[in-house]
């Protein structure tokens, strides 16, 4: 079997990706996620919460609502069937540190939950502080 053949084998088993179909999911789950966070945000300013305490916890219980939901199985179920719509969010955020720290419980905690917990989550981290420091250098000398 030459190269020329085995690219066609492996073209034709390699499954076909239905992108049109991914990205309407993602953008309906990634919408469905805002309302969400809407209808969470208005509920807690119903109770006389400012509106910076409001934001706040509207994030808390979404990572929490994330997190417990990534404990208890649901969360990679739905991920594989909605892709990015789930994980782009602060969602994927607390999926990702939820699930290494469960992926990494039985090493203890020290040499496992914590030397782990960001294993996923750390390039996230780093690549938002270095961009959100490249924007900030751009804006003082833009703006001044």
């Amino acid at each position: 079997m030459n190269k020329d053949d085995y690219k066609l084998l492996v073209k034709k088993y390699t499954p076909s990706e239905e992108r049109l179909k991914n990205a309407l999911m993602a953008f309906i789950t990634g919408a469905l996620i805002g309302i969400i966070s809407i209808i969470i945000f208005q509920i807690l300013t119903s109770y006389n919460i400012g509106d910076k305490e409001a934001n706040i916890w509207t994030i808390i219980i979404l990572i929490f609502l994330a997190s417990l939901f990534t404990g208890l199985g649901f969360f990679d179920n739905w991920v594989a069937k909605v892709r990015c719509g789930l994980i782009i969010p602060i969602t994927g955020f607390a999926h990702s540190v939820t699930s290494s720290a469960l992926d990494y419980k039985k090493d203890g905690l020290i040499t496992g939950l914590g030397a782990n917990v960001f294993k996923l989550a750390g390039s996230v981290i780093l690549y938002g502080i270095v961009s959100a420091f490249i924007l900030a250098v751009i804006k003082v000398v833009l703006y001044g």
